[in-house]
Formats: C-alpha cells, structure tokens, sequence
C-alpha cells in the first residue's frame, strides 16, 4: 500500500441493521475540506426500515463527498474519503485521484481477502481472480493468407522488427456468485421439494419473492407468485392512461414505504388470516384513564386509552400464552414465546413503521406509560433504529385516532396477532336494564391461522374486550 493509500481513507456504506443492501443518503453533515474526528455523524441516511445517523470512524479531513442528498446507494459503496494527513501537504492530482477512486470502482486499500488472493463481498467471497497468462492461439482451419508480392521495380521488402509487447491487462474481477447487481442472490436460495413445486407450478423462482430466513424461499412464496400470476391472467388490462402535465405526480417507492409494500404483500399471501370483531362498552376504561391523569404516580407519562388497550392486550397474552408464537416454515414448527415485544404501529412522514416495547410483558403501568412515550416521540422524530423495529411478536394498530370504527388489520410479518383499536364513540347503550349514552367502541383482531385456532383467538379478543369494560379485571387477572 502506497503512502497515498494510506493517506486517503474510505468510509462505505454500512449495512446498518440485519441485512440491508441499500440506503438512502437524506442529508449531509459535513463537505470537503472540513475536519471531521473519529465518532462524529457525517451523514444520515434512511434505510428500508428507519433514517439512521452515520457516524465515521477516524479523523482527517473530507477530501471528497461521492454523492448528492436523494442518492440510494448499495451497501459497501464508499460514499466519502478523507484525508487522514492533511499537514503532509499537496498531493498531485492523480495521485489523489488514484486514492479516492470513484465510486462503483474498488477501492484502493486491499482487505485481507484480496491480499489471500480473493475479492471480498458482501456476502461470502467470490471467484479467485483468473490468471493473466493467455492461451496459446490456435491457427485458423483453411488456407491462409500469404503477404502479396512486392511490385516490379521495388526492392524486397526487409522483415519488420517484431513489436514490443504489450502488457495485457489484468481481466476484471469475476463477479461474485453469491450476490447479483441488485443484492439478491445470483442463484435463488430455495429447498429441493420448492423448486420441484415451482417447476410444477411453472413459477420462475428469479421473479419470486422470499420470506423465509436469509433470503429462502418457501412454499408459500411460490404459491403467492402463482396466484399472482393467475389473477394477472385474469384480469383485464386498462388502456394506459396519458399523464396530464401538472396533475400527476410520481414518487419513486423506497426506503420505508418500498419496505412496508414488500413486507405487507409477503404477510397477506404467506399467513391465511382471519379477522374477529367485538364491540364493547369502555366507559369505565375512559373514567379510569381520566383519573391516571391525576394520579402522581403518572405524573409526567403518557396516559390515553392506547395505554390500557396495551395492558388489556397484555394481560390476555398472559392468560391465553400461546398466541404469543411464530410460524417456522423451514423447520415446521411453531415457536412459542414466553416475552411480548408489543409492537405500536406509529404514521409518520416517512411512513408507517411498527417499533416494538422489548419485554412488555414484564412492564408495571408507569413503565409501559413511559415506554409508549418515548416510542412515540422517536418515531414522530424520524429517529427509530432498526433495532427497535425488530423481533416485534404481537402489534396494536390504533386506528381510533383518525375516527376510524374498525378494519381488518395485515399482520407484521412474523407475528401471530395484530389488534385494531377503533374510535371511542358516545352511543346508545344498553346498560343495567336501560338505554344510557355510554363510550363504545370496536376491537379487530387477526390473527394467523395456521397457529392460532378460532377458539383461541376468540378468547384473546374476548379477554381484551373484558378488560376494558371492567378495568377492575386489571387487579386480579395481570
């Protein structure tokens, strides 16, 4: 490595959370010429799952920015290089270029893969580089061509002084055979009897889609991808409209909406879901969440109904602990879980996103409060880590807040249950005999069900309901 090499150093695009391949850079902190130090946040991008600051790891000063606020970039591309020495002085020009390359093309500092010989990727490695030397050239089948006469009157000609040869250049690296140019990999990951399925089924396995654990497709993928193609069949195709200039817009789909579109799709075509409706009385619930407000205990927190649906919702769990489990395709088996990491479905300007409470379950009412709090608050800043988005098991999506009575809600991929809670209506009600105006409101729950029976779901939306009508259940059965 030349000391030009390792004067320039290279920060690339991180994989920020379980196995992304692209991110968005939203905004720059820093430009050239400034000075920047080990720790200190250069830019923010926005993944398919949150907008994250990118802290970069050594000091120097920026030497070169590689691309513009709105870019997506993959993961592993070097987005800025910095100049780790900058009192040594000048550096020619092709000799900086030659350090800070531009981006798509590899970098100069050689990672202890290609010092073995190998090129490093994403994932794996790829084909060892090929030799340089080149075969011997086989002549032509047929006659060949002699050189034409020389004229009369001119001299022979003299033999020409072979050319000096030229260095062949170095053959490009062999692409990778683990990844292709989009981050899927090359060949589809599925199991023998899914490929014999899709093949069956005349499914092509590079157009699915996968769900399973490290990009695997399963059986249902193929069966989506089959229906899909069934119901393109099916239906018939509209005349493309003309865009009319200045009432049309178009948005590219990324980051968190392209990451909640796939993630939806997957879920209603991977889960079988069933959706129940009740609807109950939560004038007691609304009393009790007027006199939290001024409990000191409270002080401080987050009091609304969602937070005693949550606790509701909790409590059921606990008496009904097996719809609290996730569906393994791969292995068939359920995989019963004894946590909740309450997930809470949260709009944002970004999108929707569902940012879970590790270890609700285990929450007093203050520590969920302020749990809840602090979610919503982050989520409404943009500032939801991909951590906090992940390993969710049960969803409440609170509907509620934009008037809405009821819907039929898609699971978060992996969960077993999702609750929709409606908006809190003052409506005639039957009560101790009579016609009283009381608060009301709906509850929906899906539910997946290949793990959840009908029974059991209906006990869990039953229980929820139960609590809120007589918050008092909150003493004896939590």
């Amino acid at each position: 490595m030349t000391a030009v090499e390792q004067r320039f150093r290279e920060f690339k695009m991180p994989d920020v959370g379980e196995g992304l391949t692209e991110a968005e850079i939203l905004k720059w902190f820093v430009a050239p010429g400034d000075t920047v130090t080990d720790g200190q946040v250069v830019c923010e991008v926005e993944t398919a799952k949150a907008a994250v600051e990118l802290p970069i790891p050594f000091d120097g000063v920026v030497h070169e920015v590689r691309f513009d606020e709105g870019t997506t970039v993959d993961v592993g591309t070097p987005i800025i290089s910095v100049d780790t020495d900058p009192g040594a002085g000048e550096v020619a020009p092709q000799a900086a270029l030659a350090a800070g390359k531009p981006a798509g093309e590899p970098a100069a500092e050689a990672e202890p893969a290609e010092k073995e010989g190998r090129q490093a990727n994403l994932v794996g490695y790829g084909a060892a580089p090929a030799s340089t030397k080149r075969r011997p050239r086989k002549p032509l089948p047929g006659p060949q061509r002699s050189a034409p006469a020389p004229s009369a009157g001119a001299s022979a000609p003299q033999e020409p002084a072979p050319a000096p040869a030229r260095p062949e250049a170095a053959p490009a690296p062999a692409p990778s055979p683990e990844l292709n140019g989009s981050g899927r990999p090359a060949r589809p990951l599925a199991k023998p009897p899914v490929r014999k399925l899709a093949k069956d089924l005349g499914i092509d396995l590079e157009a699915v889609t996968p769900s399973g654990p490290d990009g695997i497709i399963t059986r249902e993928d193929v069966h989506a991808a089959a229906e899909a193609v069934q119901t393109a069949r099916e239906t018939p195709v509209a005349a493309p409209s003309r865009a009319v200039e200045g009432r049309e817009r178009r948005v590219p789909v990324k980051g968190v909406r392209k990451a909640t579109a796939q993630a939806m799709v997957n879920s209603a075509f991977t889960a079988p879901h069933v959706t129940e409706f009740v609807t109950v009385d939560v004038t007691r619930t609304m009393k009790l969440v007027a006199d939290l407000k001024q409990d000191p205990a409270m002080a401080g927190l987050r009091v609304n109904p969602l937070l005693l649906v949550a606790k509701a919702l909790l409590v059921a769990i606990r008496r009904n602990p097996d719809v609290n489990a996730t569906w393994d395709e791969d292995n068939q088996e359920i995989v019963y879980k004894d946590y909740v990491n309450l997930g809470i479905a949260a709009a944002t300007p970004r999108g929707l996103i569902v940012p879970n409470i590790k270890d609700a379950h285990a929450k007093t009412l203050p520590e969920l409060a302020s749990a809840l709090g602090e979610l919503v608050t982050t989520a409404r800043e943009g500032k939801t880590t991909p951590a906090e988005m992940s390993g969710g098991t049960v969803t409440i999506t609170n509907v509620g807040v934009f008037g809405i009575d009821a819907g039929t809600p898609i699971l978060n991929p992996g969960e077993s249950a999702i609750l929709a809670f409606g908006a809190v209506k003052l409506q005639p009600w039957v009560h101790k005999g009579e016609v009283k105006p009381r608060q009301v409101t709906t509850l929906a729950l899906s539910f997946d069900h290949r793990l959840v029976d009908g029974e059991l779901g209906s006990k869990v939306l039953a229980d929820v309901a139960a609590v809120l009508e007589r918050p008092k259940r909150l003493i004896t059965w939590a």
